[in-house]
């Protein structure tokens, strides 16, 4: 049985690569894959290029893409749809951003394809070459340790592919996020980045004040992301009706008083719904 990591770069998927390596979850995995949605902040570069000398397996870093390009970029129909003939162009819904309707209505864009498409069919890609599955295998071969913590239960979902089983030594431990801060801390490492895409609409608000009070550098991209996103949905989609925004106040970036307590009139839209399992461990 061959046992890999899903690698992220936030504390859980660290403290667990660290665990590992310290022999305080077993067996030893074999490596380690870190899916690389070429989006992230400087900041999980610069950690991923420090954790990978602290561990004693190989760290694979993978991608299927860049994101923040593919999510700007418009494409060209290649048959007739009911959005637009042949050639006409339109915007892929990659990421999960919100809108307001003509009507004023605010709700959420159909698409969220990042997780998937970004980060699982990287990983999986990259597992099947270590492991040498090849096509129809029905055999198990693999165990993939995902880093979610114990106050993350709700995110643990089974494999779908039958070479492959999902293990959680975090909430085998019941190790909640806290506690691997206190692990960190106490064996001496420093504290891990947050692991999310820099314009992630998962943000809360206090991560987009963290953001732009820590990384104005990845903050001020963000908002040029947004800016982006509405004109380019706008001149090159028409079939998308509604007005996109990053936030889910469905205002820019730049103009929301990130510094206020006040009710923006915000979507619900919890960042613990994201049910891959995948993203900011």
């Amino acid at each position: 049985m061959i046992n890999i990591i899903n690698l992220g770069a936030g504390v859980q998927s660290s403290t667990m690569a660290l665990m590992a390596a310290k022999g305080e979850i077993t067996p030893m995995p074999d490596c380690a894959i870190f899916a690389d949605t070429q989006a992230e902040p400087d900041s999980v570069y610069e950690w991923l290029d420090w954790l990978e000398k602290e561990l004693p397996f190989p760290v694979y870093r993978v991608t299927n893409g860049n994101l923040t390009a593919d999510s700007l970029n418009p494409k060209k129909r290649v048959k007739v749809s009911k959005n637009g003939e042949i050639g006409s162009f339109y915007m892929r819904r990659l990421i999960p951003i919100f809108g307001i309707m003509p009507d004023g209505k605010k709700t959420a864009a159909i698409g969220r394809k990042c997780t998937a498409d970004y980060k699982i069919k990287a990983i999986e890609k990259k597992i099947k070459e270590v492991a040498s599955i090849e096509r129809g295998c029905k055999e198990l071969k693999v165990t993939q340790w995902i880093g979610i913590s114990y106050d993350e239960i709700q995110r643990m979902k089974e494999s779908n592919k039958p070479w492959t089983q999902l293990r959680h030594p975090l909430i085998e431990k019941q190790i909640h996020r806290h506690d691997c801060l206190k692990w960190m801390r106490d064996n001496g490492y420093p504290e891990p980045p947050r692991s999310a895409c820099y314009y992630c609409p998962f943000h809360s608000d206090k991560e987009w004040r963290r953001l732009r009070n820590e990384n104005p550098k990845d903050f001020q991209k963000a908002v040029k992301f947004d800016q982006d996103l509405r004109h380019n949905f706008k001149k090159y989609d028409p079939s998308m009706k509604m007005k996109v925004f990053l936030h889910n106040s469905c205002e820019p970036l730049d103009e929301i008083d990130f510094d206020s307590d006040e009710d923006k009139g915000q979507l619900t839209w919890d960042f613990m719904s994201e049910c891959e399992g995948m993203c900011g461990v």
